[in-house]
């Protein structure tokens, strides 16, 4: 078996990693020249240039970022593997994640998964749009896509919108609508599409990367066309439609995972209305090479088991990974 220089592996690792050769001899507690040393050995072993030097500053070349995505996941395997024979229980685990669903349903979920399973020591890396799925971003994930191979996936939440407002708001719908002369019941009356935009409608872009469609396909999904007299207000983010409408400013789309803490509950109602599914499934994916992995599967358990208790998906919903 022909290895490279083993010494050199984990401070290539880190000086590609960090895109500096100083700041992988400070990790590491080496000299910088031990860093240089130690690379010069590694491209001699090669025959290959694997940094281009400018001064202080370093970057990948091709051949660096292709040795780079192979050896790193090898060594983080080693790495744990290490860990598991040496009897270490802790798990330190990345878990790349949508910042809002980061915020609103991870966040005041965690102090439970520090109480139950003590053991994983949890980062969170959050991400505004689908994370790439890579040892090098994060150990697990939760997207939206199921396209790699590689990656085994379990189902936590099949989106769906509904229209919800603020206490005061829904108070000024009711008298708007004439429904205030009667108590308001727990069989509320449907409101119609229509009555519906006769009220500002807060808008997000990114549901369907356009304005309005998130209203255009609730509208559809009654059979109807957005109405062209149609007040919107756009946002880029539901975080930032959600805010709005918890200030009375209009009737927002939103999901059940944003309006999943007790707060929530008592700062919006959710209207008697229909709701539309988008298509986006949102999963638990992780690799399926390191599916024995105890702190990745025990992860695993508890965000499906949190996603039942709190009616995201149901404990019928399909999974695709293999035996574990």
């Amino acid at each position: 078996m022909r290895l490279p220089p083993l010494k050199a592996l984990p401070v290539f690792e880190a000086a590609a990693r960090l895109n500096s050769f100083s700041a992988a001899s400070e990790e590491l507690a080496i000299t910088q020249s031990a860093v240089s040393h130690q690379i010069k050995q590694l491209e001699t072993y090669l025959g290959e240039r694997l940094f281009w030097r400018s001064g202080r500053r370093v970057t990948l070349t091709d051949e660096g970022r292709q040795y780079f995505d192979a050896i790193g996941s090898a060594l983080l395997q080693i790495e744990r593997a290490s860990e598991q024979l040496l009897g270490h229980e802790e798990s330190r685990l990345r878990l790349s994640v949508f910042s809002s669903f980061a915020v609103r349903w991870l966040a005041p979920r965690l102090p439970d998964l520090r109480r139950l399973h003590p053991q994983i020591d949890l980062a969170l890396e959050m991400s505004s749009e689908n994370p790439v799925l890579s040892d090098r971003v994060a150990d697990c994930f939760i997207t939206i896509h199921r396209d790699s191979r590689a990656y085994s996936y379990d189902l936590l939440y099949e989106e769906r919108l509904f229209p919800v407002c603020s206490q005061d708001y829904w108070q000024r719908i009711r008298r708007e609508l004439g429904r205030d002369a009667e108590p308001e019941r727990r069989d509320e009356p449907p409101v119609a599409p229509a009555e519906m935009a006769r009220f500002p409608l807060l808008s997000t872009h990114s549901i369907y990367d356009r304005q309005g469609g998130d209203w255009e396909a609730w509208y559809q999904e009654a059979g109807m066309k957005l109405p062209a007299s149609s007040r919107l207000l756009h946002s880029s983010h539901m975080l930032l439609s959600l805010e709005a409408a918890r200030f009375h400013q209009g009737i927002a789309l939103t999901n059940d995972y944003m309006l999943s803490t007790r707060k929530d509950s008592a700062d919006f109602v959710r209207l008697p209305a229909h709701s539309v599914v988008t298509g986006d499934k949102f999963y638990f994916a992780w690799k399926t090479s390191r599916r024995r992995e105890r702190g990745i599967q025990t992860l695993r358990r508890w965000l499906v088991d949190e996603a039942i208790r709190g009616g995201l998906r149901s404990g019928s919903a399909g999974s695709r990974h293999p035996e574990l």
